[in-house]
């Protein structure tokens, strides 16, 4: 069977949804999701993310905000938003929101935001060059100008 090589029109910058169930295996004593489940959904959205932005691999390099704001419960469903941020030679920011959702009652609470950078890497393993990325708007412009300031601190954090 010959592989399609139809090249998609698909917008590399879309966000990602991300949709999980939170089941018995994923939670805790008091029946709230274990935070490593979390981190673990965060890393694989914001690779998509970054992945599609790049149309390359990519690599974790650091998670720089993680803060629980509301308890994930058995039963909710989590939904889970990530984007591109800022994008410079190789790396690239996501942001990723969480939400828990009770699926009968539809009512939904932020429960998590997590910005992660990633690096595109070729079939060896070394860092390529991403796209630029411009903003198209206030808002992507916002948190562009944002994303450079934690970039600017990670940078100082690595070579303290």
């Amino acid at each position: 069977m010959r592989a399609n090589k139809h090249k998609s029109s698909f917008d590399n910058r879309a966000p990602v949804l991300m949709t999980e169930g939170v089941l018995p295996s994923h939670t805790n004593a008091l029946g709230t999701i274990f935070g490593g489940v979390v981190m673990s959904w965060i890393d694989i959205a914001g690779a998509i993310a970054a992945k599609r932005f790049a149309r390359s691999a990519v690599v974790t390099v650091a998670i720089d905000y993680m803060h629980f704001i509301a308890p994930i419960r058995l039963g909710d469903t989590v939904l889970l938003h990530a984007a591109v941020t800022w994008a410079g030679k190789t790396s690239m920011e996501t942001e990723v929101t969480v939400e828990a959702e009770n699926s009968i009652t539809g009512e939904r609470r932020r429960s998590t935001l997590a910005y992660l950078t990633y690096v595109a890497v070729d079939n060896k393993g070394k860092p390529r060059k991403v796209p630029p990325l411009v903003p198209r708007d206030k808002q992507e412009k916002a948190k562009f100008e944002a994303a450079e300031k934690r970039r600017a601190q990670r940078l100082k954090w690595r070579s303290a």
